[in-house]
C-alpha cells in the first residue's frame, strides 16, 4: 500500500467511522425505498388495467376495482404511464438536485438530509399504501406524488457526499468514495429482498415497509450524525492535521496535474507558524451556482453522467420488468435475480476506485470501463433463457456500467469540489455534488419514457442498441480529460525515468 494510504489510514478516527455508517445507511434506505417502485411495476400495472388483460390481480383484491377505478385499457398503456412516471421523479429529482446542492453549502446538512429522508418517506407511504388501502386511483395524483418525492429525495446525495467530502481528504478518495457508493447498490439490494418478501400481500405493504424503514433512518441521522470534524473540535493531536492541512489537502484534486510531495505536508506541524486566525476558517463563503457550473471538469462529467445515468437508471428501474416480461419468469425471481446488477456495481466501483487512486488520474479507468461496458451490453442482450448464465452476464455489466457511474457521483464529485480553484471558498462541495448528479438526473429522466417508447414500438433488442449509443456518448464527453489525463501521466512517467 502506498504511503499516502499508510498516512491517511493513522488518521481515522472512530468519528470517521459513524460518519460512513450513517451517510452510507441513509442512501442505503433511500434507494431501498426508490428501488420498491421498480419491483412492484407489474403488480402496479395488473392493478391499473382490466383483470381480463392479466392473471395477476390479488385474489383478495376486489373484482369490481378496475370496473370502478381502472386507469388504462391494457397493459401497454399502464407501462407507458410507469415510464413517464420515472421520468417525472426524475426531472425533479435533478431540479430539486441543482437547488439542494446550494442549500446544502448555505443550511446545516444534517437538517437538510433529515427532511429529505423522512418527507419522501412520508410521500411513499401515501403514493403505494395508502392510495391503496383507500381504492384511490388518479393519474394527477400519482404525478403530484411524485413530483413531491424526486424534490425530497433529491436533498440527499448532495448532503452526504459533502458530509464525506469534509471528513476524508483527497488521499484515498478513491478507494474510499468507491466503497463507500455501493450504499447506491446496497440499498436496490435491500429494496429487492425486502420488496420480494411481502409482495405477495400486495404491492402496497412493500411500499410500507420501505417507508417505516426510511424515517426511521432519518430520525437516527438527525440525532446522531456529525457533519463537519469542526463539530466535535477535532485538531491535530486527534487526526494528525492541522485545520490549515486538512484545508489544503482537501483542496488538491485528483485530476491536477500538479503534484506535491507528502513530506512538504508532514513537515508544517506546527499551528503557530501558520496565520491563526483565518477569516475562511470562521465563515467560509458558498460559491455561487454558474460559478461552480464553470469550474473545470464540471461540465464534462456533468455531461458524460448524463448518459451513463440514462443508462445506469434504466437497469434500476426497468430491470425486474424486463425479466418478468422477456423470459416470462415471475417477478419475485426476477426481483432477486436483478440484485446481481448491483452486486457487480459495487464490486466495480471499489476496484475502480482503488486503481484510480494508484494511477492518480480518474478518467483512465472511466474510459476503460465505458469501452467493456458497450462489450457487456451487447453480451447481455443475447443472454439465453437461464437465470445462471443471465446472472453471470448482468453481473459483469453492473461492474462496467455500475463503477463508473458511481465514481462520478461520489469520488470524482468529491475531487470537483476541492479543487485548486475553490481555495478562498471552501462550500462548494454539495453545489458541485448537486451539479453533477443533477445533469445526470436530467439524462436518466429523458432516458426512461424513450425507454418505454422504443420497447413498446422497436422491443428490447433496440434498448439496448440505445444504451450502447449513450455509454460511447459518455466517452465522448469526457475525451478532452482523458486526453489531458494520459499526457500527464505519460510526462509523469518519462521524468521518473530521467531521473533513474
Amino acid at each position: 500500500m502506498p504511503p499516502s494510504y499508510c498516512g491517511y489510514l493513522s488518521q481515522y478516527t472512530h468519528h470517521h467511522l459513524v460518519v460512513f455508517l450513517l451517510t452510507f445507511f441513509s442512501y442505503v434506505l433511500l434507494h431501498a425505498s426508490r428501488k420498491t417502485f421498480s419491483n412492484v411495476k407489474v403488480s402496479i400495472s395488473a392493478q391499473w388495467t382490466p383483470s381480463i388483460q392479466n392473471d395477476s390481480i390479488p385474489a383478495f383484491s376486489p373484482s369490481q376495482t378496475w370496473e370502478d377505478n381502472r386507469l388504462f385499457a391494457d397493459e401497454k398503456q399502464a407501462t407507458l404511464f410507469l415510464g413517464a412516471l420515472d421520468s417525472i421523479f426524475l426531472f425533479s429529482y435533478a431540479v430539486g438536485l441543482y437547488l439542494s446542492g446550494v442549500v446544502g453549502d448555505r443550511v446545516n446538512l444534517r437538517y437538510v438530509l433529515c427532511f429529505g429522508l423522512c418527507g419522501s418517506a412520508i410521500v411513499e407511504f401515501v403514493f403505494g399504501t395508502l392510495t391503496e388501502w383507500l381504492h384511490i386511483y388518479n393519474i394527477y395524483l400519482y404525478c403530484c406524488l411524485w413530483v413531491m418525492n424526486g424534490l425530497l429525495q433529491s436533498a440527499v446525495w448532495p448532503c452526504v457526499v459533502a458530509v464525506m467530502g469534509n471528513w476524508f481528504g483527497k488521499a484515498g478518495r478513491g478507494f474510499v468514495f468507491g466503497l463507500w457508493s455501493a450504499c447506491a447498490s446496497v440499498g436496490n439490494i435491500l429494496g429487492a429482498f425486502l420488496a420480494s418478501s411481502v409482495l405477495k400481500y400486495g404491492y402496497e405493504y412493500a411500499f410500507l415497509v420501505t417507508s417505516v424503514v426510511q424515517f426511521a433512518g432519518g430520525v437516527v441521522v438527525f440525532f446522531g450524525l456529525l457533519t463537519s470534524p469542526k463539530e466535535v473540535g477535532l485538531v491535530e493531536s486527534e487526526t494528525g492535521l492541522s485545520p490549515v492541512e486538512a484545508d489544503s489537502d482537501s483542496h488538491r484534486p485528483l485530476m491536477s496535474d500538479e503534484e506535491e510531495e507528502e513530506v512538504q505536508v508532514c513537515s508544517r506541524r506546527f499551528p503557530s507558524v501558520q496565520q491563526p486566525d483565518e477569516p475562511q476558517e470562521e465563515s467560509p463563503q458558498a460559491i455561487g451556482f454558474f460559478q461552480a457550473f464553470c469550474l473545470p471538469g464540471v461540465l464534462p462529467y456533468s455531461l458524460a453522467y448524463a448518459c451513463l445515468k440514462l443508462v445506469n437508471y434504466s437497469f434500476f428501474f426497468w430491470l425486474p420488468f424486463y425479466l418478468s416480461n422477456n423470459y416470462g419468469w415471475k417477478e419475485a425471481e426476477a426481483d432477486r435475480l436483478s440484485v446481481w446488477y448491483d452486486v457487480g456495481g459495487i464490486i466495480g466501483g471499489t476496484v475502480q476506485g482503488l486503481i484510480s487512486d494508484f494511477l492518480g488520474k480518474r478518467a483512465p479507468v472511466l474510459a476503460f470501463s465505458l469501452a467493456m461496458a458497450m462489450g457487456a451490453l451487447v453480451g447481455y442482450s443475447r443472454s439465453p433463457n437461464d437465470q445462471v448464465i443471465n446472472a453471470v452476464i448482468l453481473a459483469v455489466t453492473g461492474f462496467f456500467i455500475g463503477g463508473p457511474s458511481n465514481m462520478i457521483s461520489s469520488a470524482i464529485s468529491a475531487d470537483l469540489g476541492r479543487q485548486d480553484a475553490l481555495r478562498g471558498s471552501q462550500e462548494a462541495l454539495a453545489t458541485v455534488t448537486g451539479i453533477v448528479d443533477g445533469t445526470g438526473s436530467i439524462g436518466a429522466a429523458g432516458g426512461q419514457y424513450l425507454v418505454s417508447l422504443i420497447e413498446s414500438r422497436l422491443g428490447w433488442m433496440n434498448v439496448f442498441y440505445f444504451f450502447i449509443v449513450m455509454t460511447g456518448g459518455s466517452i465522448v464527453f469526457i475525451t478532452p480529460l482523458l486526453v489531458r489525463e494520459l499526457r500527464a501521466l505519460w510526462r509523469d512517467r518519462w521524468a521518473q525515468s530521467r531521473q533513474l
